[in-house]
């Protein structure tokens, strides 16, 4: 079992800063943080702890407008630098105060983060101008200043210093690894985990000097129970052993409609899943031809209408409608005939056999869609030996690059196409952190050039252009095989009032989270 250190205590739990009718919150979602380090891995399960445990600089509106939270304003100072303003009187869980240095901590841990390095990568410095003022300076003028500060959650500078019992780093990061970050919180967020034991429960308390005094939220401790099964998930909700799940299986939709007790929760989604081809470990991987024939064999629609039961929208590129970079000439192109004189055509007609691995409780029914992605293949004699596995075993897996092919989903966590691209695509590169998420190896400069360009482009309609070329020529090139964008959905028993809380980002602000009893 895993104890993480905690600073509050039962008297202080008692006087609540919540003046009345404190509930608690039962919850299930398909799988729990595999850690508690902000910064270890770029992940949907990380960024909703981090909303649980820290607060960010800015953090998204549900019409996706920017919301100050720990900066309090900002202003432009030139064309490269942007001045935050930060809360004052805010309190780490430790008690320690928090200031600008925290900030400057933070911003440099997030530089040397494997995962977000990428991310931060157009950002020259963050500069202490006083206690509460920080300068987050860039290059090269930079569009997207405010969705990156979504992305910094300030770390408790103090308590993160120094060693440990081993003597290692207090900071250090460790992907996939024991450190003490990855085991300990001291953020200023409304939670802090009280208890957690990897992939049985994670237990939060309320944060009694939690600085959001405005916050309606009155949850003083959510359990967090992982339920990989869809079906057993929803039979949790339906039978009152949970309050709130996530997500719901499309399958399951119909069972929490029909039940009084118990209410369903959806949004149209934006991350897009996919399958990535690794040329570096199988040669015929490298022919266009042979991508272009596996892009023909796989039927999104069919996934969608089957697997998904219609909750998701057949994709061809990494950007749904509605941002820049959204393609709308690209269609998804099944056609199996076609597929077949692909592969003959590069002299595969007889085929050839891979490997294939996808998380089996990451994504809404992965483990079906691997299956059926497989089984398609081997209409055209591509012979898959699949293998699925929890999403704890997936990551260290996917960052060794350990099958052909693997499956990945992706959420613009700052709401632009250049992100998808940045990691999906970029050519991989460990020193920038480009490609992180690339386990296919797949490199264009070509494109990676145009990406360069549209993260300093201000001009609008110059970026949106840029992107929408880099989609079309991924498209053409065949670089990776779009599924589908998933849809969002949650449930919750009668009297939670989720949808308030909710957000097509899938980061429940649960701090705010109202429950009636």
């Amino acid at each position: 079992m895993k104890r993480t250190l905690s600073f509050l205590s039962s008297a202080v739990l008692a006087l609540s800063v919540m003046g009345a009718q404190a509930a608690s919150l039962k919850m299930a979602y398909d799988a729990d943080p595999v850690s508690l380090d902000p910064y270890e891995q770029l992940s949907g399960g990380t960024i909703q702890l981090s909303h649980m445990t820290y607060d960010p600089l800015v953090r998204w509106t549900q019409d996706l407008e920017f919301e100050p939270r720990l900066a309090e304003k900002w202003e432009r100072i030139d064309e490269n630098t942007m001045r935050f303003h930060l809360r004052k009187g805010v309190k780490f869980h430790s008690g320690n105060d928090f200031t600008a240095k925290d900030v400057v901590f933070t911003f440099k841990r997030l530089q040397e983060s494997p995962d977000f390095k990428g991310i931060f990568s157009p950002f020259k410095e963050a500069v202490m101008i006083d206690d509460y003022t920080v300068d987050m300076v860039t290059k090269a003028p930079f569009p997207l200043m405010l969705n990156n500060m979504t992305y910094i959650f300030p770390m408790d500078s103090e308590f993160f210093s120094g060693t440990d019992e081993n003597g290692n780093p207090k900071d250090a990061m460790v992907k996939h690894g024991d450190s003490f970050a990855s085991r300990h919180i001291s953020g200023t967020g409304p939670f802090t985990v009280d208890y957690r034991e990897q992939g049985v429960r994670v237990e939060f308390k309320r944060n009694p000097n939690y600085w959001d005094t405005t916050s309606p939220g009155n949850v003083d401790n959510i359990t967090l129970t992982p339920i990989k099964e869809g079906p057993t998930r929803v039979a949790a909700l339906l039978s009152g052993d949970v309050d709130f799940i996530a997500p719901v299986p499309p399958s399951d939709h119909e069972r929490i409609k029909k039940n009084e007790n118990v209410e369903l929760v959806t949004m149209s989604g934006t991350r897009i899943i996919s399958l990535q081809l690794n040329g570096e470990r199988v040669e015929a991987f490298k022919n266009p031809k042979v991508r272009m024939a596996i892009n023909y064999a796989i039927n999104q629609q069919g996934i969608v209408d089957k697997i998904m039961k219609g909750f998701a929208t057949p994709a061809a590129q990494f950007s749904p409608a509605g941002y820049l970079g959204h393609n709308e000439s690209l269609t998804p192109r099944y056609d199996l005939e076609k597929a077949k004189q692909l592969m003959k055509e590069a002299g595969y007609e007889d085929g050839f056999s891979i490997t294939m691995m996808a998380p089996n409780n990451r994504y809404v029914n992965d483990e079906k869609i691997a299956q059926a992605a497989a089984s398609m293949l081997a209409r055209i004699n591509i012979k898959v030996d699949l293998k699925t596995i929890p999403k704890a075993q997936y990551w260290p897996e996917f960052d060794k690059r350990s099958a052909d092919i693997m499956m990945i989903g992706w959420h613009s966590d700052t709401e632009d196409t250049n992100n998808f691209f940045e990691f999906l695509s970029a050519c991989p590169n460990t020193e920038t952190g480009m490609g992180q998420y690339n386990s296919g190896n797949y490199c264009n400069p070509a494109v990676d050039k145009m990406m360069v360009e549209a993260n300093s482009e201000t001009d609008t309609e110059k970026r949106a252009a840029l992107m929408q070329s880099m989609e079309k020529a991924v498209y053409d090139d065949a670089g990776f095989v779009p599924l589908h964008w998933q849809n969002l959905s949650w449930g919750a028993r009668k009297g939670v009032e989720a949808e308030a809380v909710v957000n097509v980002l899938n980061f429940p602000y649960l701090g705010d989270l109202v429950v009636e009893e």
